[in-house]
């Protein structure tokens, strides 16, 4: 049996792709093999992959059904043991692997294991660090409060337990990532590696900057979630509403939509008062005004004050 199966769903990815397998390449551990699942794109994925000479990747075609239909459609013909998740646009450091499969390997109550991350920019240049914060073992209650894990490139995750757990949600089409660690999290324990391991890509074709179109998908997630927690988490759910709206909120600024970001910081502290007192949220009210209010120069001049913050490595936690 191999010992991992890398899947990656491309659609249009081209721009990204060859530098992304190129990243699977130069792994220290190379007993794996690489199903790209080409989710009815236009550009010439085909003729990029049919000239690949390292017969451990593989292009698999389908029309257009979106990420989870992807990614489910390599869940069901990978042959590994363990199965890693590589968004097209995103880069591995080079013992990724190794280290996933190591601890793996060496803890197997785990179910998945999850590292760090770093942003990057579209050129792939650094811009800040993620720091994702848990204790080995059951992390339900965490990850059903805020998702730990913000890069689908992040996990590896034992095959068997897609068997007992089931896959992607493919009506989902926003938090389909979130919705499937949530699950696993009921059933496993969950593991973590405490270093940067993944670049992950910051860019306008980013699907999660688009919050026009999280909003339809939005309540769903949640009451879905909800629905299959037991009874004792219930008391989280305005907590879980809370943050979801923040990260809205923050998606709008970003589109420049301070009206919207502001309507969803003001929903955010509705469901859950005790967001304004965080640092998160208080920054994200003085880009607001500052971003609307005040003219280009002196805002440049006012997010120099702010660099410190955006350097400094992002933490998540459910605190």
């Amino acid at each position: 049996m191999l010992k991992v199966s890398i899947i990656i769903p491309a659609y249009n990815a081209m721009t990204y792709l060859p530098e992304t397998i190129q990243s699977v390449l130069q792994q220290t551990f190379t007993d794996f093999e690489v199903l790209i699942v080409d989710d009815g794109s236009s550009d010439n994925i085909t003729e990029w992959a049919n000239a690949l000479t390292d017969k451990r990747i593989k292009l698999i075609s389908q029309s257009n059904l979106g990420v989870s239909n992807a990614r489910n459609t390599a869940i069901n013909l990978a042959r590994a043991e363990y199965i890693a998740f590589l968004d097209a646009d995103d880069l591995w450091q080079p013992t990724k692997l190794e280290k996933q499969v190591h601890f793996l390997d060496n803890n197997p109550n785990v179910g998945l294991v999850a590292t760090w991350a770093t942003l990057t920019n579209e050129r792939g240049e650094p811009l800040s660090e993620v720091e994702i914060d848990f204790k080995q073992g059951n992390i339900r209650q965490q990850i059903i409060e805020i998702n730990l894990i913000p890069c689908g490139s992040i996990p590896m995750v034992r095959r068997t337990c897609f068997k007992n757990t089931g896959l992607f949600d493919p009506t989902l089409c926003f938090g389909e990532d979130w919705e499937m660690w949530t699950k696993l999290a009921a059933n496993y324990d969950f593991g973590l590696i405490k270093e940067s391991l993944v670049y992950y890509r910051q860019h306008s074709r980013n699907s999660s900057n688009n919050y026009q179109k999280l909003l339809p998908d939005f309540d769903r997630l949640i009451k879905k979630m909800f629905d299959s927690v037991p009874k004792e988490l219930q008391s989280i759910k305005a907590k879980t509403y809370g943050r979801m709206n923040l990260y809205i909120a923050w998606k709008s600024l970003e589109n420049r939509d301070y009206q919207e970001a502001s309507n969803f910081c003001n929903r955010a502290i509705k469901y859950y008062p005790k967001l304004q007192f965080t640092k998160n949220y208080i920054r994200l009210k003085i880009l607001i005004f500052t971003k609307s209010k005040v003219d280009k120069n002196l805002y440049a001049r006012f997010a120099e004050l702010l660099k410190s913050l955006r350097q400094r490595p992002q933490r998540l936690t459910n605190k």
